[in-house]
């Protein structure tokens, strides 16, 4: 059963910029850079305009990895492929506000499955869209690009989306976590800390740092320590 963690920052590697040719290797190195959760994006070519990731992809990021599996569902109609991601061995799913029309419905299906349950917005989405669902959630991911695809520049302007979260958490005393996701970076992550951020998912930074993902996962997690002083 999913506890929910002390807010420190937490760095969810996203495995869409990865080598899928050494998938198992590239996760592995991620995990010994110190990564805290590794990061599925599944998409249908339909909610956004890109393919990727079923169920069994899922099943072999657990084979080679112990840590929490982060999954990202930009699908439509995301009830009925959770269980099957969740059986794959899924820690975490998130949905999209965006995709379900009963959301209270889904989040409890999720948790009735001993997951996280994650809600997430898209950049033009408002906070307002989850305002009926924080005391139920986990998580809450503001998409900090239009998703469907790696690489994409940080959209600096849902920042307020992340700052206005921050402030219902603190003054709900709700501990639901605040996940940043696209264009993630070591010169973009201390901006969304600074907003009230806590988890943050980087695919490029990590997954093509010209070092390697260990060298990604430790430079963005250097950029995410507190400035002395």
């Amino acid at each position: 059963m999913w506890t929910k963690p002390i807010m420190k920052p937490l760095i969810a590697a996203s495995i869409l910029s990865a080598d899928f040719t050494a998938l198992g290797e590239a996760i592995q190195q991620a995990e010994a850079g110190g990564a805290d959760w590794i990061h599925i994006d599944v998409m249908d070519g339909h909610f956004v305009p890109n393919l990727s990731m079923g169920p069994r992809v899922v099943e072999a990021c657990r084979r080679v990895s112990e840590l929490p599996l982060d999954v990202h569902l930009m699908i439509e109609d995301p009830d009925r492929w959770i269980p099957a991601y969740a059986d794959a061995g899924a820690s975490g799913l998130t949905v999209h506000v965006e995709a379900c029309p009963h959301l209270h419905r889904t989040i409890e299906l999720i948790t009735e499955l001993d997951c996280r349950a994650g809600v997430a917005i898209n950049p033009a989405t408002p906070t307002s869209h989850l305002a009926e669902v924080l005391d139920q959630a986990d998580l809450l991911l503001v998409m900090t690009v239009n998703p469907g695809y790696a690489g994409q520049s940080f959209i600096s302007t849902t920042m307020r989306k992340v700052a206005a979260l921050a402030a219902a958490r603190e003054q709900s005393g709700w501990e639901y976590r605040i996940q940043v996701d696209g264009g993630i970076s070591p010169s973009t992550a201390p901006t969304a800390l600074h907003a009230g951020a806590d988890v943050f998912v980087a695919a490029s930074a990590i997954f093509q740092h010209p070092e390697g993902p260990k060298a990604g996962v430790r430079a963005l997690r250097q950029a995410l320590r507190p400035v002395p002083g």
